[in-house]
């Protein structure tokens, strides 16, 4: 989004100077601050933290599987591990690192001095590290941490033999529980924001993509979330109060949890994927000096994946005894979400052809990320067809397909915006030469990683398993191998991100000579964001083709 006429309609407004009374002392970043900028710092530098702790889980689970006997640790850990490893990345990393950037961008993006409801982020946030700390308390616990995955089935999620009331499953449905409130809270925040928040002129088709992405995610959330938060507290009552809502044993019923759970969960993918293509939706446009092309259409996309992938949860369930009618309504929709899906997809490529490209760090990012969701993407229709998905079910296959969404596009298209947004927030300049080692340490190490699952799947590895037949530990050694390697590569990420924004070159207002509103203001940008709030004229991505500047740009370091 563009505005080159920025005009006074506050009468008056405040003075430049007080608005540039910005302090960045660390210590804001402890405080509970209402400044949608610091609450989006804490929540990027809290999912950071919860990232590398899940990170470090993965790396255990991925060295016990280098050899096919059981060696490293014993199954009950094994299993805590890939089911705090799963819950922890999705609630604590991705969708809390989406907010995060949400909060720190949106309201500058659209024009707005602060969030609708600052109160609300602040509690918002806040509500995170406590439920995320809570969470990881539970390997403290005598009967351990949950063992029954991220997704907690029924019956196995309901069993306590320890006998304890606080055990390491009511810990996860607390916790899961407390980052479903905090979700909403955010959802009803974001909103709010974007349909009433807007400055003068900034009408629907001249709000950034990403801005869409969000909103499209957040009205997910908010329609879909309910579903999971119910679930929890439902499993709570049949663990801790002995109500048999999903107890098969006592006329409860799994099915129903998984419905609930699924209800929500394969929206939650979208609601994460979304912010992520409108990430790239941003970067690509940027660093290609074209306009992003079928700007309309790629918005009114982010709608149209959000409302068809309701209607799309049955086909995690295809091996639960769901009738026949029900497999093929929902093989259909699962692969209608490729549609508008591919309109996004074809609008990069388009973009992008006949670009004066410039392979700086965030465009590295953003083109990797579009590769490897293409590959995910094609991987999703595949187990979108009923016979596909029975014959891989409960494989590596689906593993290796997750993490392609989860980490390779969605993962990939965070490290991108916060290379891509990072003068902003920080004022400084990151160093090149280390960006650009971790995107391909990262690329090569997450390819590594889960391309050999697929192979796996295909030949019948199951997956949530310590130990395993020796025919897999080939392509076990070359994952686990890759998994170590990105482990390493977020090495040059941290020192590049401490030592730059402490002693980086200063960074000018808009270094990548891109459109936007946030490209307006001061690096970092002012208390109030405007000295006066703007009135947008231009549409969106109105790109010059000046194909030196972005070089000129990045020769300040």
């Amino acid at each position: 989004m563009t505005n080159n006429s920025i005009e006074n309609i506050a009468g008056g407004g405040a003075r430049q100077s007080d608005l540039r009374e910005n302090p960045i002392h660390w210590r804001r970043y402890l405080s509970f601050s209402k400044d949608h900028k610091v609450i989006g710092i804490q929540y990027l530098i809290t999912a950071f933290i919860f990232f590398l702790i899940a990170g470090l889980f993965s790396m255990i689970m991925r060295a016990e599987l280098i050899s096919p006997a059981l060696n490293l640790v014993d199954r009950p850990l094994y299993n805590g591990l890939f089911t705090m490893h799963g819950t922890i990345m999705i609630f604590l990393w991705v969708f809390p690192c989406m907010v995060g950037l949400g909060n720190y961008l949106v309201p500058l993006a659209i024009g707005a001095r602060d969030m609708a409801f600052p109160l609300l982020n602040a509690i918002s946030f806040w509500i995170i590290p406590f439920a995320g700390i809570l969470l990881i308390s539970s390997f403290l616990l005598p009967s351990g941490t949950a063992q029954a995955g991220w997704w907690s089935y029924p019956p196995v999620s309901i069993q306590n033999p320890s006998g304890d009331l606080i055990n390491g499953q009511f810990i996860w449905l607390v916790s899961v529980a407390l980052l479903g409130i905090s979700s909403i809270m955010g959802g009803i925040n974001f909103v709010t924001t974007i349909v009433r928040m807007r400055a003068p002129g900034m009408t629907w088709f001249r709000m950034p993509v990403f801005v869409w992405t969000v909103l499209s995610a957040q009205l997910l959330q908010l329609f879909c979330l309910p579903a999971l938060t119910a679930a929890a507290v439902l499993m709570l009552f049949d663990l801790a109060l002995g109500t048999t809502f999903f107890d098969p044993f006592n006329e409860g019923s799994p099915i129903l949890y998984q419905h609930l759970f699924w209800f929500y969960s394969h929206p939650a993918v979208y609601v994460m994927a979304l912010p992520a293509f409108g990430i790239f939706s941003e970067i690509l446009p940027a660093f290609s000096r074209n306009p992003l092309f079928g700007y309309k259409s790629v918005a009114v996309a982010s709608f149209a994946i959000s409302l068809v992938s309701i209607f799309v949860w049955v086909h995690h369930m295809f091996a639960s005894g769901t009738p026949g009618w029900m497999r093929m309504l929902f093989m259909f929709s699962t692969m209608l979400v490729a549609v508008p899906t591919g309109v996004k997809v074809f609008a990069w490529t388009a973009t992008v052809w006949g670009g004066k490209l410039h392979l700086q760090t965030p465009m590295l990012f953003a083109l990797g990320g579009v590769v490897m969701f293409l590959f995910g993407g094609i991987t999703g229709v595949m187990l979108g067809a009923v016979p596909f998905n029975l014959h891989v079910n409960n494989t590596y296959f689906i593993v290796g397909h997750f993490h392609y969404i989860v980490f390779n596009t969605i993962t990939i298209a965070i490290f991108g915006a916060i290379y891509y947004w990072f003068p902003k927030m920080t004022g400084r300049m990151y160093a090149e030469g280390w960006g650009k080692i971790h995107f391909w340490l990262t690329f090569i190490g997450a390819n590594l990683t889960f391309f050999p699952m697929h192979p796996l799947g295909l030949q019948g590895m199951v997956r949530r398993v310590a130990s395993y037949d020796p025919q897999y530990q080939g392509l076990n050694v070359i994952a686990s191998l890759g998994g170590f390697l990105l482990g390493v590569s977020t090495l040059p990420f941290i020192v590049n991100m401490v030592v730059s924004a402490l002693q980086g070159p200063k960074a000018t207002d808009n270094p990548w000579h891109a459109t936007g509103l946030e490209w307006t203001v001061s690096s970092p940008p002012p208390v109030e964001n405007f000295a006066q709030i703007p009135i947008v004229t231009l549409p969106p991505y109105h790109y010059v083709d000046s194909p030196d500047r972005i070089t000129q740009a990045s020769a300040q370091e």
